[in-house]
């Protein structure tokens, strides 16, 4: 294990490649749900615990069923499958602790089953450490960590977001705009402003 590439796995996953503001991937509740700041912290912790379990067991299907079995074309539904699994255990958590937010997320939260920010992770891990069918040295740490990063990635978009739309509650907002257009011209100032990571090329 490389602890320089552990930070590079931070530095891109959070800044660089964003899941959401650079990736593109699980939009649907990053513009429904960040309109306030309680909701959007409590997506992003069910979103990141959904992420960082899948990233455990769909590396070990990956590493001792799909591959040694010639079954890697079966990668995607098998994902689905484990995906779903754990979104039904967050959300019979939430509905049992919290009714209120279980409320408050409505359809969202059942959607993190096809949530393609989630599957996004898996298949990422399964294609960044694994080569020519083999694991890499420290693979499952590395993509444990990915897929925590990438949750923490999604968290401070959520965070930015909700806290951006939260202050502009407090503006006169053209009718035209208001909601979700305005959502949508902020997701695009915040992507433009995460591309400054990458860098400048001629």
């Amino acid at each position: 294990m490389d602890l320089s590439q552990l930070l590079t796995i931070f530095i891109s996953a959070v800044f660089i490649h964003n899941v959401i503001l650079s990736r593109f991937l699980g939009l649907c509740p990053f513009i429904a749900i960040s309109k306030e700041t309680k909701p959007a912290l409590a997506m992003s912790f069910a979103v990141m615990f959904v992420i960082t379990m899948s990233s455990i067991i769909t590396w070990f299907i990956f590493r001792f069923l799909l591959l040694p079995f010639h079954l890697a074309y079966l990668r995607t539904i098998s994902f689905i499958l484990v995906i779903a699994t754990f979104v039904q255990l967050v959300e019979m958590v939430i509905r049992k602790a919290s009714p209120q937010l279980y409320r408050a997320f409505g359809i969202y939260l059942p959607l993190i089953t096809v949530n393609c920010a989630v599957l996004g992770v898996a298949v990422l891990n399964s294609e960044m450490f694994f080569i020519d069918g083999k694991a890499v040295s420290g693979s499952f740490i590395y993509s444990v960590f990915q897929g925590v990063c990438l949750g923490l990635g999604y968290t401070l978009a959520m965070l930015l977001m909700s806290g951006i739309r939260e202050r502009l509650e407090l503006c006169a907002v053209p009718k035209s705009v208001k909601d979700f257009p305005l959502a949508f011209i902020i997701a695009a100032i915040m992507s433009l402003s995460f591309m400054g990571f990458n860098g400048f090329s001629r």
